[in-house]
């Protein structure tokens, strides 16, 4: 499938960017965030959570793994860093199954829980503000998602 590729020049284009992606976001879906650290998975995701309509301050689940935020739909954030050597499952697919959007951070180390069907976006940082976004979607839900999704930046 094809991969679309963002230059997002600020923190707040980044946020930008996001809400405009969250406000196309349905019950079920599932997106993936990879990048080093600092590389805006966390600001990507704040900005989601302003596309649904969350009022509370989205902080990293770095040490709980798991925040629920209430909005148009719930956000299950999740960041499973520090699962790296475990091979627990964690309920996932509860919420991968419910009602809401997930973001996973560092999804690549539970792959194996994974649905097939997500849309994987990875963060490069270019240099301090600037950030490539490359957003691969995987099943049709998601190419159809990206196909309609057309960030444009409303210059603030």
């Amino acid at each position: 499938m094809n991969a679309y590729k963002l230059i997002l020049k600020s923190p707040e284009e980044t946020m930008e960017a996001a809400e405009q992606l969250g406000e196309l976001l349905q019950p079920r879906d599932l997106i993936t965030l990879e990048g080093d650290l600092g590389a805006g998975k966390t600001t990507f995701t704040k900005g989601l959570a302003k596309g649904l309509h969350i009022k509370r301050v989205v902080k990293s689940p770095t040490f709980t793994i798991i925040r629920e935020y209430q909005g148009r739909l719930p956000l299950y954030h999740m960041d499973v860093y520090r699962l790296e050597d475990s091979q627990e499952d964690l309920g996932f697919d509860e919420y991968f199954e419910g009602e809401g959007v997930t973001v996973v951070e560092w999804a690549h180390i539970i792959e194996d829980f994974l649905p097939s069907e997500r849309l994987d976006i990875t963060i490069r940082r270019l240099n301090d503000d600037e950030r490539e976004l490359t957003l691969e979607p995987k099943g049709e839900r998601f190419k159809r998602l990206c196909e309609e999704y057309r960030y444009e930046s409303t210059g603030n």
